[in-house]
């Protein structure tokens, strides 16, 4: 992988045409998220090319990512980015169940709150079980969805991973650079949480609330994906390619809301806590990841 030397102004032009953009389209597309969900998804998965196009802009370079799979050598990189996800997503649920075993839910209300009571009956229709609809979201999530993901995905690690965590890495060490780039990816999406709701709220099937909406839920997603970045930089590094950390994130995106589907709605405060990896509690054994990662010499 090249070496990456700190570049100021490419860096500052990186960060204001990335969190322009992203910020203008979550602006806009907070009204239609509550009218038509499904076209407002579709948006934010075109906004995850936002930090490709940052790069772009910026004048960087995107030869020397490592565009090259290398699959024999990087076969253990390819395994962890693919399957790790789920596992820990599933430790860091079960964690959270057997602390709050009052919250474990089969009934569907998650599905419900996010798509109607239509949904229940469409699976009844298509003689689908709710557990049996979780058991195969649950399969797919280690099948083709991380490669489906991959794709959306690939448009952001090529502006963090790429990039940004490279230059923030030379500018102020491996520890220092890898967190502070987690927190600036966690920042780009505040407007989504303090919007509608993301991940804590409203949007994530908890319309009860949460104590300091939005700015904790703010800060603990911010908190969160810098342990995250870390993760996606170390097999970044590890394999020299940039595919491996997108379909990390495909994979972590494919796994996130398996715990909720399987949790109470409107569960307020503990929504901070999990059930899914981007709480406290559930989100343990990837920071436990995190920080073994960061105790290891720079190689």
């Amino acid at each position: 992988m090249r070496n990456t030397e700190f570049n100021q102004k490419q860096v500052t032009r990186y960060l204001l045409v990335t969190f322009g953009f992203a910020y203008l389209i979550q602006f806009l597309v907070a009204p239609l998220y509550r009218s038509n969900r499904s076209a407002a998804q579709l948006v934010l998965a075109a906004m995850m090319f936002v930090p490709a196009l940052g790069v772009l802009f910026c004048g960087a370079d995107l030869k020397g990512m490592g565009w090259k799979p290398r699959i024999r050598k990087n076969i253990r990189p390819i395994l962890f980015a693919w399957f790790g996800p789920l596992l820990l997503t599933a430790i860091g649920g079960i964690l959270y169940f057997l602390i709050f075993p009052q919250h474990f839910d089969l009934s569907g209300s998650y599905a419900v709150a996010l798509g109607g009571p239509e949904v229940l009956e469409q699976m009844k229709e298509q003689g689908l079980s709710y557990p049996m609809y979780v058991l195969i979201s649950a399969i797919s999530s280690i099948t083709y969805a991380p490669l489906l993901n991959m794709i959306a995905a690939l448009g952001e690690e090529i502006g963090w991973r790429g990039f940004l965590y490279p230059q923030l890495k030379d500018r102020f060490g491996r520890t220092k650079g890898w967190l502070l780039g987690g927190v600036i990816w966690g920042a780009w999406h505040w407007p989504l949480i303090a919007l509608i709701g993301y991940e804590y709220g409203a949007a994530a099937g908890n319309s009860a609330g949460y104590i300091g909406a939005p700015v904790t839920g703010m800060l603990m997603f911010s908190f969160i994906t810098a342990g995250l970045g870390v993760l996606h930089a170390w097999v970044y590094e590890r394999s020299e390619c940039i595919w491996l950390p997108a379909l990390l994130h495909g994979a972590f995106n494919a796994a996130a809301a398996l715990p909720l589907a399987l949790c109470l709605v409107n569960t307020g405060t503990y929504r901070l806590l999990g059930p899914a990896p981007n709480g406290l509690l559930s989100s343990l054994p990837f920071l436990i990841g995190a920080v073994l990662i960061l105790r290891k010499k720079e190689h």
